[in-house]
This record gives C-alpha cells, sequence and structure tokens, in this order.
C-alpha cells in the first residue's frame, strides 16, 4: 500500500509541476495583494481623508461615476471606511461585455485614477496567472482551459498533501530532527520530508480550497456560454431614482449588525441589486461578504435576507474558504505563515525532482551494469 502511494505521490509531482510552481509561487505574492498595491500605487488605492470626515453619501458617488464615466456602467462596487483603503469600483464598458476597474476617494467623490482592464495592475495579473495561468480565452476550441488546469492542478495539490501525510504518517517523530549528513542526497531527502510536514496544512488547505474556487469559476463560466455568452452592457439596468444610501439603510436593518461591504449591481437583465456584507458574532474565518441583502433593481423591493449566522454549518465553512485560502483571517501574523507555506511548496517540487532524477540515475547505472554483463558473456 506505502508503495503505491509512494508511486503516486511521485507520479502527481512530476505531472503538474510547472503548474504547481507558477500557482504557489503566485500565491505566495498575492497573500500580500494589498501591501503590494500599497506600495505600487500609494495615489490609487490609499487615500488620506481629512479629520473628522465621514464617507460622503452612496447616492452622490454613484452620481460622480455615471457623470465622469458616461462611457461606462456600474458593475460592482467594493465599499471601505477604514481612513485609508480607496474604493474599488469595477464598470463595463457599454456595447461590450468587457470589465474595468479603477479607484475612487469615499470622503471625497475624487476618481482617483481611470478604468484600467482587471489584469492591468502588477497584482491582478498575478491573480490571473494564480488562478488561470494565463491559458484562458487563448484557443477557440477550450476558451477556458487555464481554469481547467488550474482546477486539475489543484486536485494534483490536495492529493500530493494527503499522500504525503501517509507516507509520513509518524511525522511528529521527526518534526524537527534534521540529520547532520553531508550527502547531497540524504540532505535533500530530509529537506523533503520536513518541508513537506512543516507546510501539510497549508498545503491542504489551499489546494482544497482552490479546487473549490477553480470548480465554482469553471461551473459559472459554462453555464454562461451554454446560454450564449455574457449580456453586453447597452443601458442601465437598474432605476436611476433608487436611493441606494435608503437601500444600504435598509439592509442593516434586515439584518442586525449588518455592515455592508460589496455592491453587485445587475449587469444582466433580471438580476437584482445585491448588497453583501459582514455580521458580528461570526470565527475570524468568516468572509466580508457572507451575509446579502438583494433588492429589485427597478422597484427597491426587498428580494432575499441572508444572514449567515442563521444558515448550516456547511455553508459557513464553504463562506470560511476564501480567508483560508489567502491566509488573511488573522492580519499579518497569518499573512506571513501562509507565505512561508507557499516558500515551501515552492522547495517541495524542486526536492522532489531531485530525488526521483537520483533514484532513476542509481536505476540507469545499475541498468547499464547488468547490460555490459550480458554483453561480456
Amino acid at each position: 500500500m506505502r508503495r503505491w502511494v509512494f508511486k503516486l505521490h511521485s507520479a502527481l509531482a512530476l505531472l503538474a509541476l510547472i503548474p504547481l510552481l507558477l500557482i504557489v509561487l503566485t500565491g505566495s505574492l498575492l497573500v500580500f495583494k494589498f501591501e503590494i498595491d500599497s506600495l505600487l500605487m500609494p495615489g490609487q488605492v490609499l487615500v488620506q481623508p481629512p479629520a473628522g470626515a465621514q464617507r460622503l453619501p452612496l447616492d452622490e458617488l454613484v452620481d460622480r461615476v455615471n457623470r465622469d464615466r458616461p462611457d461606462y456602467e456600474l458593475g460592482s462596487w467594493e465599499l471601505f471606511d477604514d481612513r485609508h483603503t480607496a474604493d474599488r469600483v469595477y464598470l463595463i464598458r457599454r456595447g461590450t461585455e468587457d470589465w474595468f476597474k479603477m479607484h475612487l476617494n469615499p470622503y471625497t467623490g475624487e476618481l482617483l485614477d481611470q478604468p484600467v482592464g482587471l489584469h492591468h495592475a502588477l497584482t491582478d495579473w498575478l491573480l490571473n496567472l494564480h488562478y488561470t495561468l494565463l491559458l484562458d480565452e487563448r484557443f477557440e476550441s477550450a476558451p477556458h482551459l487555464g481554469l481547467i488546469v488550474g482546477l486539475l492542478a489543484a486536485v494534483c495539490l490536495s492529493a500530493l498533501g494527503i499522500s504525503g501525510l501517509i507516507l509520513y504518517r509518524h511525522f511528529w517523530r521527526h518534526f524537527f530532527s534534521f540529520r547532520r549528513d553531508h550527502r547531497p542526497m540524504v540532505v535533500t531527502r530530509q529537506l523533503h520530508r520536513l518541508l513537506g510536514i512543516w507546510s501539510s496544512p497549508v498545503l491542504l488547505l489551499v489546494g482544497l480550497t482552490g479546487l473549490y474556487f477553480n470548480a465554482a469559476a469553471y461551473l459559472e463560466e459554462a453555464e454562461e456560454h451554454a446560454e450564449g455568452g455574457h449580456h453586453i452592457m447597452q443601458t442601465r439596468l437598474y432605476n436611476e431614482r433608487l436611493d441606494f444610501d435608503a437601500l444600504l439603510a435598509d439592509s442593516r436593518r434586515q439584518i442586525a449588525g449588518f455592515e455592508p461591504t460589496y455592491l453587485l449591481f445587475p449587469f444582466e437583465p433580471g438580476q437584482p441589486f445585491t448588497v453583501f456584507g459582514q455580521v458580528p458574532g461570526m470565527s475570524i474565518l468568516a468572509s466580508e461578504y457572507g451575509s446579502v441583502v438583494t433588492y429589485d433593481a427597478h422597484s427597491g423591493d426587498v428580494d432575499v435576507v441572508y444572514d449567515l449566522r442563521e444558515q448550516s454549518l456547511l455553508a459557513r465553512a464553504e463562506d470560511s474558504f476564501r480567508k483560508l485560502h489567502f491566509g488573511h483571517f488573522a492580519g499579518l501574523p497569518s499573512k506571513i505563515v501562509w507565505a512561508l507555506g507557499g516558500l515551501a511548496m515552492v522547495a517541495l517540487p524542486l526536492t522532489g525532482v531531485a530525488m526521483w532524477y537520483s533514484r532513476k540515475r542509481r536505476q540507469w547505472a545499475r541498468r547499464g551494469k547488468a547490460l555490459n554483463r550480458v554483453a561480456y558473456r
């Protein structure tokens, strides 16, 4: 049994070597996405409101965007009120299905940049590389090839974590042991084992949650294309007379303690206006988007109220996947642990390949000696 697991572990590692290296390396960087954006684009992602300044009314901000960007329609909006993060506004260019992104100062209403493609910024490009390996839309016959490859890589990553735990099921005996042996392959083998033991929790969580996200994204895209593709944005799909501030206030009444964090405007006919948010009394793994209130995009009537606190354990576990995948559930300490786990996962396939090559070289040498003996008989 253990021999079969070892062969499976080796085969999966070799099969998914390049995708896994790209995925775990980009994932380690994306743990610090906001910090990188703040360093590279401080004028776009950071704000410094005057002392005592409050967020402007949402209706005023929506009017500002619609007036200053007439060639676009609102798609979604990330709300921040921490006095240093700019709102992120996502737009759809009229006459297309293409989404764009820009930043807005919610305390002054200033538009901090021009709309750019979703993969324009370095970290957004890395995110696209992380999820699709830049393979989506490359081939007409397989428009979602990147998602499929990413999904298979996540399966391999999860299987590698499980098979590694089986191979080293008594890992606690060697948790901190490292023999001072100067033979390179012995050192490599021990390093591979220790890195696998230390990073296995992160590896499993990242692999399983990544599998979920890629599968969900693929199924959503497949459904969209089965129904004829994405809607081409031609005109506004919500009632211009809606009072968005009143809707946000109502969402707080619908769910006790609800704090809106993300708005989804209708981007296809018949869709509602949706307010995502967070609620108190949840674990640190609960996402900022776990509870939802939806409204009819024309009448403003309440449609659905979804309080995460009232949902099943499975629903709450699913909601935790976002923070578990990127490791920002405990602030900077968990980010550092996740990043180090990712770097360990970068080293694992490299040490694994070195071990595989060493074994193969010994096998080739033995076969060569055996052939030579046969030849001289």
